[in-house]
């Protein structure tokens, strides 16, 4: 399922979600732990810092989530509401992963049909940099991040816009071309009749 967001410049990007479960998935399968779970704060940053990663590096994410900033770091909104069940009844994300407090244990492998290679291997790249580290020392790492001291919300959350990210990674000149190939897909989406 593609979840369209509209198009607009604070979020050009369309969620995917069977993209993301399996991203998720993927880091989840990583863990040296025999049951496949993690914190699901840690589990979201890294998935941001590879979202992050990848708009640096291709100009797309590879979710498609919302950037939000909350008071321990950023993380994704759209997969945090998913984990939390915050107004979600989700079969899809149910059949594969269950949360159990503060971890969320991958119940069912979705496969990784949706990730190209470059994907796949950013994925690994940011499980290997971060995976000796808890979830407070991902925080911490992640309240290093520019954008995320601009929009930094306190004890609440704030959406993190998209130029804030591209300046944070010297990139805001790719502002009006994402924009340009997010609208132009969405026209294409459009006429196939892909919501």
């Amino acid at each position: 399922m593609i979840l369209k967001l509209g198009h607009n410049k604070e979020h050009p990007f369309r969620f995917n979600q069977k993209k993301a479960i399996q991203a998720v998935a993927f880091l989840l399968k990583q863990s040296p732990e025999t049951n496949k779970s993690d914190d699901y704060m840690r589990l979201l940053k890294l998935l941001y810092f590879a979202d992050r990663e990848s708009i640096e590096h291709t100009g797309k994410p590879i979710t498609g989530d919302k950037f939000t900033a909350f008071e321990h770091g950023p993380s994704l909104s759209l997969l945090y509401d998913l984990v939390r069940q915050k107004g979600v009844n989700n079969i899809e994300w149910d059949k594969y992963i269950e949360r159990d407090g503060f971890h969320i244990r991958l119940i069912n492998d979705p496969g990784n049909d949706e990730l190209c290679r470059y994907e796949l291997e950013l994925l690994t790249k940011i499980w290997q940099k971060y995976r000796e580290m808890n979830v407070w020392e991902v925080a911490d790492e992640s309240h290093k991040l520019k954008e995320w001291q601009k929009n930094d919300p306190g004890k609440s959350s704030r959406p993190i816009p998209l130029l804030d990210l591209l300046e944070a990674i010297g990139k805001s000149d790719w502002l009006n071309d994402i924009l340009k190939a997010t609208q132009e897909e969405s026209e294409i989406d459009c006429v196939l009749g892909i919501e």
